[in-house]
């Protein structure tokens, strides 16, 4: 028996040992759609949620978009931190549904919201004061449609909000995170670049149609994404209450959002140095999720990048990056360590 017992001891101290790892998880994605009321009438708006699921991997039709998401298949058991997405002008945030899928694998709640008055079919609030401060307004009514929604509410965590805004949805991220638009920047902007289409649809005066609304704060927001942000609103002093982190993105050849009197100069200016990443020969649209051919023969406008601009090698950075930001930025210690063994 004792010669045994050294044999065996032999054995374990010459061979390498070897521990079965535990599967890492492979999360698919579901989507729920919200309904609430627009905080600026009181008619119903409309988001969607995506998260991760144990689910089979699906796909959906939403609208034009062929999306990587299954509709109420069964939510991760989880607690997730909340991302809310919000669109460029007249635009619709399924524009990037590769990042929303993409972040919900990833271990995120993800709610792209629809901003009345301002998307793909309606431009009725386009060029006014109720657009500008209302946007922001809508997305924390968003965040508080997600935080009572049976079917999300358990798996969220409330307090750990970050906000994704493109082009004029960077306008409403800063607001929601302190930002204090000065109207008359934009005055001036508009007298020096009359034919910038985008900022400057009234030239540069928005329409008064609301007097009972100011720049609202939400203080759930601890983080902001910023793609091509329409910024040029922002001077330094009205920045001064933004203290979260913030990764910023632009395309250095954007002719619809001027990088130098927005990304560059919030980059400037905003009271803590934002991460900023620059991708060379980018225009404005490159943040859209790649096309498929439907689209490309449709939208070439929108799905048409520069010689030597990979949209797909740009988003599957950006996805990465994203991820890594938002773990950073909200989850605490224990909470990163236990995502990070997760994945």
């Amino acid at each position: 028996m004792m010669r045994l017992c050294a044999v065996m001891v032999f054995l374990l101290s010459s061979c390498p040992l070897i521990v079965r790892a535990e599967p890492l998880l492979q999360w698919s994605v579901g989507f729920h759609r919200l309904s609430f009321q627009d905080p600026l009438d009181h008619q119903p708006m409309h988001a969607l949620a995506f998260y991760p699921s144990t689910a089979k991997e699906g796909s959906s039709r939403i609208g034009s978009y062929q999306v990587d998401a299954t509709e109420n298949a069964k939510i991760a058991s989880g607690h997730y931190p909340l991302l809310m997405l919000s669109h460029g002008n007249t635009g619709t945030p399924l524009a990037l549904h590769d990042l929303a899928t993409a972040l919900a694998r990833k271990g995120f709640v993800v709610v792209a919201v629809l901003h009345p008055g301002d998307n793909y079919k309606d431009h009725s609030r386009l060029g006014t004061l109720s657009n500008l401060y209302g946007r922001p307004m809508q997305i924390s009514a968003a965040i508080s449609a997600t935080l009572h929604d049976r079917h999300l509410s358990p798996h969220v965590l409330g307090d750990e909000v970050g906000v994704m805004g493109y082009s004029a949805g960077g306008e409403t991220a800063l607001i929601l995170a302190g930002a204090q638009p000065d109207l008359e920047r934009l005055r001036r902007y508009c007298q020096e670049r009359p034919n910038d289409r985008d900022a400057c649809t009234t030239q540069g005066e928005l329409i008064a149609d609301r007097d009972d609304l100011v720049p609202s704060a939400d203080p759930r927001v601890h983080a902001l994404l910023l793609l091509a942000p329409l910024s040029l609103m922002f001077g330094r002093q009205t920045l001064a209450d933004v203290h979260v982190p913030v990764l910023l993105y632009s395309g250095d050849d954007d002719t619809l959002v001027f990088p130098d009197k927005n990304a560059d100069a919030l980059a400037r200016k905003l009271p803590v140095a934002p991460e900023f990443k620059v991708i060379a020969g980018a225009g404005h649209f490159v943040f859209m999720a790649p096309c498929t051919d439907e689209q490309m023969a449709i939208m070439p406008g929108l799905c048409t990048d520069a010689d030597g601009v990979d949209r797909e090698d740009i988003h599957r950075d950006l996805i990465e990056e994203a991820g890594r930001f938002f773990r950073q930025s909200l989850l605490s210690p224990s909470q990163k360590a236990l995502r990070t063994a997760d994945q």
